[in-house]
């Protein structure tokens, strides 16, 4: 129960202001003969929902591209496509040298375990000939 006091009361003063601003055109609007050119700027500024709406309508979906249009989005596509392959590249070589040093990691350790264990001769003058 405190817990809705406590949202009502914090969304009193919020409701109420926006009921006083709702009518209220411009915070700063001073007293005078400018008050009917501010009016006047802002019919400039804002136009009706109808002009609005044929300013949206007027490009639709099925519209051709423009020539600028179109070869703007090919160099966006075409320097996508370069940072790609870069990155693919630059994935491919670190693969390949973690793949090679590995592999000379396990040679390695391969080799010194059968020296170790005897499999087979360290050196070449010692090896049996068949």
């Amino acid at each position: 129960m405190a817990r809705t006091h406590t949202v009502l009361l914090t969304l009193l003063p919020t409701v109420l202001i926006l009921i006083v601003l709702a009518g209220v055109e411009s915070a700063a609007v001073k007293a005078g003969k400018d008050t009917e050119a501010q009016t006047g700027a802002s019919k400039r500024v804002f136009m009706p929902a109808s002009d609005a709406s044929n300013f949206f309508k007027r490009r639709g979906r099925r519209s051709p591209r423009t020539y600028e249009e179109y070869y703007a989005e090919q160099r966006v596509k075409m320097a996508t496509n370069e940072r790609l392959d870069e990155q693919n590249n630059e994935q491919e070589n670190y693969l390949e040298e973690e793949r090679d040093e590995q592999y000379e990691r396990t040679r390695e350790k391969n080799q010194q375990w059968r020296e170790f264990h005897g499999q087979y001769p360290r050196y070449p003058h010692h090896r049996y000939y068949v």
